[in-house]
């Protein structure tokens, strides 16, 4: 659009060295719509800002510096109001918070296992009989398996408080070989229940069958949860014991079951015989 004599604009250039924005990144930023130029020289293209622009630009850059998404960022710069803005702003802090508590983890089991100090995990063996169970089907990826499990036991344990229906047994998930394999598959999230309520909408009723596991339990963080899984997987190997059929995780609650990501964890891993 025009916005005045070219004379009275900042070329492309000198906005960039006043933003610590490159080239790249405002012609980026024209084409999502986050940052328009003042003027667009119609034969060639080049870009113009008015001074007022730069504050806009730096916070911008801020922005982006913290990874906020493109589109949080244009819902920021578009807030009709503080609280608009800063709602979007706690919730992206949040998740960046998160991920360095992810980081943190992931350091301290790597510093765990470079200096060989990680616990023995014991296995033992269990037959389980046929358990009726309230289920959610879903084909899950590994990047959103965590989102997508958060989701389905919330909905899963609404029910039983809604329907007021007795649970049998901790919450448990199946994960098929492809899940590990592919890194996608169907996952099935179920709670074993006393009885069938009227059920709508995704959640199913599924009679799971009787079978014998090996079981490792995980008290730690979840980035060392695959210790239980080395351990499982090494003792059925070891003994000749793996049968067909998803491997399960079950979840013990340390308190309260609504608070899903307070439990230990058992590995448990089909066997024959």
């Amino acid at each position: 659009m025009q916005a005045g004599p070219v004379t009275e604009l900042l070329s492309i250039g000198d906005f960039s060295r006043m933003t610590f924005l490159t080239v790249k990144a405002l012609r980026h930023y024209h084409d999502v719509g986050l940052l328009e130029p003042a003027r667009t020289d119609p034969r060639s293209g080049y870009r113009y800002y008015r001074l007022e622009q730069v504050a806009q630009a730096r916070l911008i850059r801020r922005l982006r510096d913290l990874e906020l998404p493109v589109e949080d960022v244009r819902t920021v710069l578009a807030a009709p109001d503080d609280a608009t803005r800063n709602a979007v702003m706690v919730e992206h802090l949040d998740r960046m918070s998160r991920q360095l508590e992810q980081v943190q983890d992931t350091v301290d089991s790597l510093r765990r296992l470079l200096a060989g100090d990680q616990a023995e995990v014991g296995v033992e063996y269990r037959d389980e009989p046929a358990t009726m169970v309230l289920a959610i089907h879903g084909h899950v990826d590994g990047d959103a398996a965590v989102s997508w499990w958060v989701e389905a036991f919330t909905e899963l344990h609404r029910l039983l408080r809604t329907g007021a229906i007795t649970r049998t047994g901790p919450d448990g998930a199946e994960f098929p070989t492809e899940f590990f394999t592919e890194g996608a598959a169907e996952i099935v999230a179920f709670v074993p229940v006393d009885r069938v309520p009227a059920l709508s909408g995704r959640v199913e009723v599924v009679t799971r069958p009787a079978r014998r596991y090996a079981v490792a339990r995980h008290d730690g963080p979840m980035v060392d949860l695959d210790g239980a899984y080395s351990a499982v997987g090494r003792a059925v190997v070891d003994r000749a014991l793996a049968a067909d059929g998803p491997l399960v995780e079950r979840y013990l609650p340390l308190g309260d079951e609504d608070d899903l990501l307070a439990h230990h964890t058992e590995v448990c891993w089909p066997v024959t015989g």
